[in-house]
């Protein structure tokens, strides 16, 4: 299939601090790609840079034609500001911007799009509570709702299981093996390696720079993953931030 992301040798950081180097590849138009590494490994920054958020410090991310319009992207949950006063069903028609504008209004059509989103993460009966309310579980249920309405070409989900329980795992990763069904492109940081073993069938290893990308079962070895962590502790003297192993490395 046809690329629908080339990396060419790019790298990516902050106030010129690299945090991702020299990264080459494609992922092919309707890929579904795990994203796996220590913490502290560049994952949030590679998909920042995917997403538009950050420009590179060098080389270049082509997208193949996509604009900001062809992507939906998913935070980690800790980049949402949960005291903002906003209930659940104006942060979820937040995800029709691309169709409606920033300060457009919602049409009745709008707003049966918005519930049915609601309603197909689990979410009914909680349109009008304020995100503040949520437990993690339900953020990242309404979270998926947006994209769900962004129907977008492209989707990058940051840690989108993370710290939630196992019926609402099992109810999201549905919904990206839908997406992945319908041909779009997921990309997905995760740190859960059954999960990818089982539902990803590609991966890319990154401690800063690539380990491994190919199939999920080459590119996931306990040999790879012990180079992932060693080559995140040699970047800098901060060693700690990228000591954890994905669970169950081995």
């Amino acid at each position: 299939m046809a690329a629908q992301i080339k990396f060419r040798n790019v790298t990516l950081g902050y106030e010129r601090h690299p945090a991702v180097h020299h990264l080459n590849g494609e992922v092919a138009s309707g890929a579904l790609l795990a994203v796996i590494g220590p913490n502290g490994a560049g994952k949030s920054t590679l998909f920042r840079g995917v997403a538009g958020i950050l420009k590179p410090l060098s080389g270049a991310i082509d997208l193949g034609g996509l604009d900001q319009r062809d992507i939906a992207y998913l935070p980690q949950t800790a980049d949402i500001d949960r005291s903002f006063p906003i209930s659940v069903f104006d942060f979820v028609a937040s995800g029709l911007w691309r169709s409606t504008g920033l300060f457009g209004g919602i049409s009745g059509k709008a707003r049966e799009k918005i519930l049915a989103a609601i309603a197909a993460v689990g979410l009914n009966g909680f349109e009008n509570r304020p995100i503040g309310t949520l437990s993690g579980g339900q953020m990242q249920r309404m979270l998926f709702a947006r994209v769900l309405l962004q129907d977008a070409r492209l989707i990058v989900l940051d840690e989108p299981f993370n710290a939630i329980d196992a019926k609402t795992s099992a109810d999201l990763l549905a919904l990206v093996g839908r997406w992945h069904a319908e041909g779009r492109t997921v990309l997905a940081a995760l740190h859960d390696l059954d999960m990818v073993r089982a539902n990803f069938p590609e991966t890319l290893l990154l401690a800063r720079g690539p380990v491994a990308w190919g199939s999920t079962a080459e590119a996931l070895t306990p040999e790879n993953l012990l180079v992932a962590m060693k080559m995140c502790e040699a970047f800098d003297d901060r060693a700690a931030a990228c000591a954890d192993v994905p669970s169950r490395a081995a």
